[in-house]
């Protein structure tokens, strides 16, 4: 089933925009409640900002509102960590320099990292692949707020929805496979602007698992706020507590004597008979709970998170081997070898889409066969032991097990292979050069001395 069998069977041909009705529905309503909500809490709207005032002593107290935005840092920690060290390109030579050419002109390094952040927030983010005003091939971020995939019973996608407001008006994309439809409600009502030709076809949707839904994504924070909640009502509470006990109950034992003390003394005192005691009367908090229970929901957060506690300063470490390192990253590689599966499944549709639009920029075309020798190479941003890492690499090369291609690859000092690869090459070429010249100045001077 195609977008155009799917309109007439849902809305049949009396409701031209049926696009509108379409972003309504139920589902996907739901959807971009729950991104806005997520929205709203990384923007600092916690539960905890609803706690109700309470009486004191007759008083109203305006409680301690304490907010933890532990979740951005985990996010940010994610991200970088799966995508700080640039993704490496592998397969034909001629296929990997065209697409590193046209990737690096539109900073594709940057929208990897925005998507990858999206993915993580919301669970769901779709890029749509276009040759911009400057002949570039570019590709288009869309929110998972402002973008509607549409599937077929066989989850497969056949159509897509961008919807957003812009100073008031609303602004309608429809996407098929070969064209896009603009529509807008500037002036009051719905009505078309115009219809596009798509050359890379539908847009790319990134999508994280989500157990009840094959066709769409779940945000992972929605799994770490109800522990963030408790870790912040936890600490809000007990910082209450903490200034109400510092104002004990004054207690007196026995007959306090009548007689005024002298004004003339400085200070204040209290006149009590002989064998009356005085003393202040508070509550003690038990901060040995609170430690247990903060503890406890902080490393919970952590585990929930697959977060390392020592990326996180809970831990102290030193004098670390290779092997000591990655057992303490290795909850974070499982959750970013995950991330790298959804980014790798995208990455496939967006790079076949960059081959088809090459010949329209005048890069040339790329076969099937070359694409199918691409390969996507993700170097995580685990801390490492630089020197234990050369020291395997040299012995592997002197063994005669490993390239020097390979080396470059697995080097912690180089971010560009195939530059660095280049630049090793004319330097080759140049020592070549050089010898040559050593060599002829030599033959030159023993020849001046025979004679």
């Amino acid at each position: 089933m195609n977008l155009e069998q799917y309109v007439k069977k849902k809305y049949g041909a009396v409701k031209p925009y049926w696009f509108i009705e379409e972003v309504g529905l139920m589902q996907n309503a739901e959807r971009v409640r729950t991104v806005k909500d997520i929205k709203d809490y990384l923007s600092g709207e916690h539960n905890i900002k609803n706690r109700p005032k309470f009486v004191y002593n007759g008083e109203i107290i305006e409680p301690r509102r304490i907010v933890i935005n532990m979740a951005k840092t985990i996010i940010s920690f994610k991200s970088q960590y799966l995508l700080k060290n640039p993704v490496t390109m592998i397969g034909e030579e001629s296929m990997v320099s065209k697409l590193n050419h046209a990737s690096k002109l539109s900073r594709y390094d940057d929208k990897n990292n925005k998507i990858m952040t999206q993915l993580v927030q919301y669970g769901q983010v779709a890029e749509y692949v276009f040759i911009d005003n400057k002949g570039r091939i570019n590709s288009k971020i869309i929110d998972s707020e402002n973008g509607t995939p549409i599937w077929n019973q066989n989850n497969e996608l056949i159509g897509f929805i961008e919807s957003y407001i812009f100073d008031g008006i609303t602004y309608w994309y429809v996407y098929d496979d070969k064209t896009v439809t603009e529509y807008t409600n500037e002036g009051g009502e719905p009505h078309y602007i115009g219809t596009y030709i798509s050359l890379s076809g539908l847009p790319i949707v990134y999508k994280t698992t989500d157990v009840l839904d094959d066709t769409s994504g779940r945000s992972e924070l929605l799994d770490w706020i109800p522990i963030l909640d408790n870790m912040e009502d936890t600490i809000s509470k007990y910082s209450d507590a903490f200034y109400k006990f510092m104002n004990p109950i004054p207690v007196v034992t026995g007959q306090q004597l009548r007689d005024a003390i002298p004004q003339e003394v400085v200070g204040g005192g209290i006149n009590l008979d002989d064998g009356a005691d005085f003393k202040f009367e508070s509550t003690n908090l038990d901060y040995n709970s609170f430690r247990e229970l903060y503890g406890k929901l902080n490393q919970t957060l952590l585990d929930v998170s697959n977060t390392p506690a020592v990326s996180m300063n809970k831990t102290d470490i030193s004098n670390l081997s290779e092997v000591s390192i990655k057992m303490l990253f290795q909850m974070a590689d499982t959750s970013a070898g995950e991330y790298e599966t959804y980014m790798r499944n995208g990455m496939y549709q967006r790079y076949e889409k960059m081959a088809r639009l090459m010949r329209y920029v005048g890069e040339g075309s790329i076969s099937d066969d070359e694409l199918i020798s691409l390969e996507f190479k993700f170097q995580y941003n685990t801390p490492s032991n630089n020197k234990e890492v050369m020291e395997n690499l040299k012995v592997q090369h002197e063994m005669g097990a490993i390239s020097r291609e390979t080396i470059i690859e697995q080097s912690p000092y180089v971010s560009d292979v195939p530059l660095e690869l280049e630049r090793l090459a004319r330097e080759g070429q140049n020592s070549k050069v050089e010898d040559f010249s050593k060599v002829s100045g030599r033959v030159s001077v023993s020849e001046e001395e025979t004679l």
